[in-house]
């Protein structure tokens, strides 16, 4: 791509970003986020500086971005202003797309894996593994498990966590069959992890970002539920394969502190039978 080509996609891209904006401020009334209704208002809508206040933001930093110009955008900032224009998941990730400044997450300390550990990940294929970390990092996966979710996201994977894949993914409802079980059982194992990770900036990182981005999220944190580690059942919709329910089994690492392998064992006979029309779509996880 030319820079001169480079150049218009950026500006195609502000100016659609400053008409989303328009658009998700003009459908809010001041009484939907608390305000007095005001007279002889001429903005359909709450005004920018309505939404910059509320955000916690500059007018004239927020009227720039309205008007597409170029300025750095932190994810916090967006965080602000989406939680004030009521963006549910999908609107965010819009916002967040069209910002150029999709919400990663705190990046995770790198970890070094012996090994033996990739080894037995590969050794459990067909069966799909992943070595996961408390806070759900998927940290490493073997061909199995990624070709199994090869079609999971509807839009490029930032975060390589389980649970932030869950909470962001639009279709996620769809693929994962018993969503409603095991998203809260996924967030009570984080609460009680949590409590050994009190004041860890990670952590506490982590934390602050999925209650800004998810109200779900915020929903089953403020339950304060916990869970120990149990065998469960994990539905899955597969676009090759169908539905599928396998056993979630978890191996604790002793070499890696915190860190555990989840394995996906089919939970009944069409699930085996199934199994390997998953297969094919990628090489080389481990």
């Amino acid at each position: 791509m030319s820079v001169e080509t480079a150049a218009t996609v950026q500006d195609r891209r502000r100016a659609e970003l400053g008409q989303f904006l328009r658009a998700c401020r003009a459908r809010l009334s001041p009484e939907d986020v608390g305000l007095p209704p005001g007279t002889r208002r001429r903005t359909v809508g709450l005004r920018r500086e309505e939404v910059a206040m509320l955000a916690g933001v500059g007018v004239t930093w927020y009227t720039w971005m309205e008007q597409g110009r170029s300025i750095n955008v932190s994810a916090q900032v967006l965080d602000a202003v989406a939680r004030t224009l009521r963006l549910d998941a999908t609107e965010r990730w819009h916002l967040y797309h069209l910002a150029e400044a999709t919400p990663q997450r705190i990046g995770t300390t790198a970890t070094k894996i012996p090994d033996e550990i990739r080894a037995v990940l590969r050794g459990l294929d067909p069966l799909p593994a992943t070595l996961i970390n408390a806070r759900y990092d998927v940290v490493l996966a073997n061909d199995a498990h990624a070709d199994l979710l090869w079609q999971w996201h509807s839009m490029p994977c930032v975060h390589r966590n389980m649970l932030w894949c869950h909470l962001t993914e639009p279709t996620a409802r769809q693929k994962l069959l018993n969503y409603d079980e095991e998203v809260p059982y996924t967030v009570a194992r984080l609460r009680a992890d949590y409590a050994r990770h009190v004041g860890d900036p990670e952590w506490e990182e982590d934390i602050r970002r999925l209650l800004a981005l998810s109200d779900e999220f915020a929903e089953l944190w403020a339950r304060h539920e916990v869970a120990e580690p149990e065998v469960r059942i994990r539905k899955l919709s597969n676009r090759d394969a169908g539905d599928m329910a396998f056993s979630i089994n978890e191996l604790e690492v002793a070499s890696m502190r915190g860190m555990r392998i989840e394995v996906y064992v089919p939970a009944d006979e069409t699930t085996k039978q199934r199994l390997p029309l998953t297969r094919g779509h990628v090489t080389g996880a481990c």
